[in-house]
């Protein structure tokens, strides 16, 4: 089932973002993709993601960006006696007199006084408010999921809704086709003895038996009514479905070929046909329930 959810957040220097998105799968697959520093964060994703979803490939990612980097004054002593000491030759070398060390003018000297970045621990500092937002981004994940999964179910119904129309339109003609395969058989029996006068009434009714026996499709009529009991059965279902479903969408498909291979009539073949095609739809369909 696809779906997709985000949740932004940040603290001080430091600002994130959670991806959370889903595309169709036959199992639960869970790829989780996480800022350098925050690996301890994919246990948990996992274990909640795998809470509330059982099927559909499932990626989680998580971003991490410094908006800005506090900085501190500091000095570097090295720098200083350095400074201090060159002073100090300078003043010796000069054999004059000179004016006094200016304080501000040495600590303008470069390497002596300066800023710098100050030390931070982005990780411990934010831990908390990113899973807080992790867990806002799961359940938007879950609504959208959920939103989808109601549009869905509607579509199913409408689907088995039709293959039951179907159902019924089919067994409507078979009275229509038992008379169409008679008259079939006794022309071409006709056809075969030179003459209508010829025909044993008697041998084209064993034979009509045996013909409506190999040709009776009333059994499939029964087990396709049987699964569009088993699909709403499922659907008024809570919890995931998706498996059982894709199994009994290839029961229908089964039945509706063997239908059509039966039909030998234009009218049941028509709607042998219109069968597999709503089966079809409806199978790619469950391929995105859960």
């Amino acid at each position: 089932m696809t779906a997709f959810a985000s949740a932004n957040g940040s603290s001080g220097a430091v600002s994130w973002a959670w991806e959370i998105r889903s595309v169709n799968g036959r199992g639960l697959d869970v790829r989780v993709r996480l800022a350098e520093g925050f690996d301890g964060l994919e246990a948990v994703a996992r274990k909640q993601i795998a809470a509330i979803c059982k099927r559909g490939t499932i990626t989680v990612g998580l971003r991490m960006k410094r908006t800005s980097a506090a900085r501190v004054a500091q000095l570097n002593p090295e720098g200083l006696e350095r400074a201090l000491e060159a002073a100090r030759i300078a003043t010796h070398e000069a054999k004059v007199e000179v004016a006094p060390l200016n304080i501000a003018a040495i600590l303008a000297l470069p390497g002596v006084f300066g800023t710098v970045e100050a030390e931070t621990d982005p990780l411990g500092a934010v831990i908390e408010p990113v899973k807080q937002d992790f867990e806002t981004a799961l359940a938007a994940f879950a609504q959208a999921r959920g939103a989808e999964g109601a549009a869905l179910a509607e579509l199913l119904k409408q689907q088995i809704d039709q293959i039951d129309g179907l159902c019924r339109q089919a067994g409507d003609v078979l009275d229509g086709r038992r008379d169409h395969v008679a008259e079939t058989m006794r022309m071409n029996l006709a056809r075969v003895l030179g003459t209508t006068d010829a025909v044993d009434e008697q041998r084209l009714e064993q034979e009509l038996a045996v013909l409506a026996v190999k040709a009776d499709v009333s059994e499939e009529l029964d087990r396709l009514q049987a699964h569009v009991a088993a699909a709403r059965d499922l659907l008024a279902q809570d919890g995931p479905i998706g498996r059982k479903f894709d199994f009994l969408t290839q029961e229908f498909n089964r039945e509706a070929n063997t239908l059509c291979s039966k039909a030998n009539y234009t009218d049941l073949t028509g709607i042998g046909l219109d069968l597999k095609a709503v089966i079809d739809q409806m199978r790619e369909q469950v391929q995105n329930v859960e």
